[in-house]
């Protein structure tokens, strides 16, 4: 696993605000011989020409992160299938993480801590609260970076086709197989989202959303309801 190829998935809807600093910082894992994969879902902004001189392949699928990254785990050449936002910054060697972390077969998939870009105390609570409860459950979500072999991904069937929430059911998936590990080096994830309606609303609208999806609660159903409550 040590000589494992990493492909990097980024699944991208309007981003050019963000997708070349992320694709930018990606370029020593190519080096290193791993591959960046970017998903479009149909931007109608600049991101697919700005990301074809930074990735191995752009390519285009239907709208929607489960579908998306589905696209892309079909299109990838490794070993390892890493699932990345396109506006999260890794950190140094954040590739050679991931191989030691999967070095000995022990585990087969895992996630990163996160961090926010800014000095606020609200948001660093949020990302506390997100560190910790993911180390509690053993459930990932797509800001933490899953990252899995290929084989487990395809055990699973991938991702579930479902308009959201995709990424607590991958995370499902994956532990009724093997414990996650999850990296002490974080990931900053982008606060936009956050700050967009709000911090505390965004927090309420948040768990709302997680605790009716544990409850049984249709994917379909809480879409609607993120949407409205995202507005």
């Amino acid at each position: 696993m040590a000589d494992a190829m990493i492909s990097i998935i980024v699944p991208t809807l309007n981003e050019a605000g963000t997708i070349e600093a992320t694709l930018r910082q990606l370029q020593d894992c190519r080096k290193c011989g791993h591959e960046v994969i970017v998903m479009d879902g149909g931007s109608t902004d600049a991101t697919v020409q700005l990301a074809l001189p930074l990735a191995d392949r752009v390519s285009h699928s239907a709208p929607g992160r489960a579908c998306q990254m589905q696209a892309g785990a079909d299109r990838a050449r490794g070993d390892l299938l890493w699932f990345l936002h396109a506006d999260t910054r890794i950190p140094d060697h954040a590739c050679h993480a991931i191989l030691a972390a999967l070095a000995y077969g022990k585990r087969q998939w895992g996630y990163f801590g996160v961090q926010f870009p800014e000095r606020n105390q609200l948001l660093a609570l949020v990302a506390w609260m997100m560190n910790r409860r993911s180390r509690l459950t053993g459930i990932a979500t797509g800001d933490q970076g899953i990252f899995v072999t290929r084989d487990l991904f395809r055990r699973v069937a991938g991702f579930r086709q479902i308009p959201l929430m995709e990424d607590i059911a991958l995370s499902r998936s994956l532990k009724q197989h093997s414990p996650p590990t999850c990296l002490d080096i974080k990931l900053t994830t982008s606060s936009r989202r956050w700050r967009r309606h709000g911090i505390l609303r965004t927090i309420l609208l948040m768990w709302s959303l997680r605790l009716a999806y544990f409850l049984g609660v249709s994917p379909v159903m809480l879409a609607k309801f993120y949407k409205s409550g995202a507005t």
